[in-house]
């Protein structure tokens, strides 16, 4: 079997002094996993995506925007959205977050 383990996945990222830093941990034809790393401050402007995502929070705070309604988000904040779903994203404070983007066709 092939596999990657990863024992803290938040220190696999270093939040920047400014900006917004991604790293793919993982892509195949059913999955694509990025984990973010936000400074303070710093926004995805609201936007869509072709295909179901879960986004979770790991370090830090943020306002959600997802569709018409605005959340607060903070370490173990979990959200599933589907595909073509607006949503965006505004770090409140430094920010670490995982987002699993779903690909492939639905497990039968």
């Amino acid at each position: 079997m092939d596999y990657r383990y990863i024992a803290n996945i938040a220190a696999e990222v270093t939040v920047p002094p400014d900006g917004i830093l991604s790293r793919t941990l993982h892509n195949d034809d059913r999955l694509r996993v990025v984990l973010f790393a936000f400074s303070k401050g710093q926004q995805l402007t609201e936007h869509t995506a072709s295909v179901p995502a879960v986004l979770h929070v790991l370090e830090g705070e943020a306002v959600l925007k997802l569709g018409p309604d605005t959340v607060e988000a903070r370490p173990g904040t979990w959200v599933h959205m589907p595909a073509n779903l607006p949503h965006g994203i505004d770090a409140r404070t430094s920010l670490i977050l995982l987002l699993s983007m779903l690909k492939g066709p639905a497990a039968a």
